[in-house]
């Protein structure tokens, strides 16, 4: 029987701890939740890379809205992959969408190739497509090693039916990995019915302001999102038993 894995989504150094501690098979190390996930900073990528022995794959994204990128944009990818591959990460978690949806062979192709030894998985720009089966077999034909995926619904659990049938059509050919939306009360529901070998989750809730002092009238600092260690543990222990 093949090993069940568990990805965490990220979103600073904190997240990254706990995800090794748990026992997560990878980081995909993002910044900006609200958005989406875009691309961490070099120093965030350094210093989790120094402190976590586990895949590290942050996802290379300049920008949220959509994944239809200038030449400008395409530079800062390969500028962030370039960096990437310096900072010894494991691979990487990208997008490339043409203005009418479709995945950018073209450009996928050409990030894989720049990508060089670092894996690279698809992210959830292949929920937007308007054919997702067709997409998959772009995805393959790119060499990509996995796809993020939801099912191109909201959240996993809502595209259990379409997941099933992508990892049927995948075979040995990519991973299907689902992803969003995932918790430990419906993984075990996917894990059996997607027959999925990887799972996506970041298991985030809002940290607590240590801060003696608030002045509550300053609306703009946001909030600091931490991976539930908790959560995350049930997630496990789903997986392995």
């Amino acid at each position: 029987m093949q090993i069940k894995q568990l990805e965490v989504c990220a979103f600073n150094i904190q997240s990254s701890l706990i995800a090794q501690k748990i026992g997560a098979s990878r980081v995909e190390l993002c910044d900006n939740p609200i958005e989406g996930g875009t691309t961490p900073s070099f120093g965030t990528i350094k210093q989790v890379r120094e402190n976590i022995s586990i895949d590290l794959f942050p996802i290379v994204r300049p920008r949220s809205g959509n994944y239809y990128y200038s030449a400008d944009e395409y530079q800062i990818i390969k500028n962030d992959i370039e960096a990437c591959r310096i900072l010894e990460c494991n691979g990487i978690s990208i997008g490339a969408q043409t203005i009418n949806g479709e995945i950018d062979k073209d450009w996928l192709k050409r990030i894989v190739d720049w990508a060089g030894s670092l894996k690279v998985t698809c992210n959830r720009a292949f929920d937007g497509v308007p054919d997702i089966f067709k997409a998959l077999e772009d995805i393959i034909e790119c060499g990509c090693e996995r796809v993020l995926t939801s099912g191109g619904e909201i959240g996993a659990p809502q595209g259990t039916e379409i997941l099933k049938k992508l990892v049927e059509q995948a075979g040995d050919r990519i991973i299907i990995m689902p992803g969003a939306g995932i918790k430990s009360s419906n993984l075990k529901q996917l894990v059996d019915e997607t027959k999925a070998t990887e799972f996506h989750a970041s298991a985030r809730e809002v940290a607590v302001n240590p801060l003696h002092y608030i002045n509550r009238k300053i609306n703009d600092y946001g909030n600091l999102y931490v991976s539930s260690e908790t959560e995350l543990q049930k997630m496990i222990d789903i997986l392995r038993h």
